[in-house]
């Protein structure tokens, strides 16, 4: 036997086994492990190296423990129904994204900037006008909720946004573009368990977390930033594509 794996913990090695048991059926999901007693007698392990194993079982995911009941083979999820992709596509001062279908009619708001929105804008304090979409994917159904952050200091700037604030993303990156700015774009992704009102409107399946995708769009010369795009989609149903292209290394200065 190869000595990395004869120096792996025993617990590893034992939750390994375990991990073939249940994706080979023999824990279907909903399945109860056996007790901890059961697990001892069985593998001739002392208790704190079961525990340690089932710990690693929740760590893969494949299991859930249930206080005073015991651990589950949990319900594997099926890959993603749909990938959204996130890359933006430029020729001259046209611009294409691939965002999902509306579903209805964009609302548009007034409100204050908070949190890591104003954060990602580099804004402590000022109003915004926000506009959001419900989308969805017309072969799978996958919602999604997206939502345009764009500030006032902006909308002020560029008359086009304060008259149609609600045009599609690639209709603003051309006006800021028409106004003098030399666009580029950051994305930050992250994950949280979903609030209530979006476990419905995003069809939020049961354990799954909601994936926040935040787009700031900025002024290249001056890395100011102008606007944020936020997509919220259940990971459970989709994935999230970007086109990565390679930064140039700056040429080192001579002495």
């Amino acid at each position: 036997m190869p000595k990395d794996i004869e120096r792996r913990p025993i617990y590893k090695q034992l939750a390994d086994q375990l991990a073939e048991a249940i994706t080979s059926g023999e824990f279907p999901p909903g399945a109860m492990l056996p007790s901890e007693t059961r697990l001892v007698e069985q593998y001739a392990a002392s208790r704190l190296t079961i525990r340690a194993a089932i710990a690693e079982l929740r760590n893969m995911g494949l299991v859930e423990s249930q206080h005073g009941r015991g651990s589950f083979v949990r319900q594997q999820t099926a890959e993603p129904a749909v990938t959204i992709s996130r890359t933006v596509r430029r020729t001259g001062r046209r611009f294409e994204t691939d965002e999902l279908h509306p579903t209805e009619a964009p609302t548009v708001t007034r409100a204050h900037l908070t949190g890591p929105v104003a954060a990602l804008l580099d804004r402590d304090e000022g109003a915004a006008l926000c506009v959001d979409r419900l989308l969805s994917d017309p072969s799978t159904g996958v919602r999604s909720a997206h939502r345009t952050v764009i500030p006032m200091d902006v909308a002020e700037k560029v008359p086009e946004l304060a008259e149609s604030p609600d045009a599609e993303p690639a209709e603003i990156y051309a006006a800021l573009t028409a106004a003098g700015h030399t666009l580029t774009f950051t994305e930050t992704v992250t994950a949280r368990a979903p609030f209530p009102d979006e476990r419905g409107t995003l069809a939020v399946s049961e354990g799954a977390p909601v994936l926040i995708t935040r787009r700031v769009t900025a002024d290249a010369e001056t890395s100011r930033p102008l606007i944020c795009e936020e997509l919220r989609v259940s990971a459970a149903h989709a994935q999230l594509a970007f086109q990565v292209t390679p930064e140039k290394i700056p040429a080192k200065r001579r002495a």
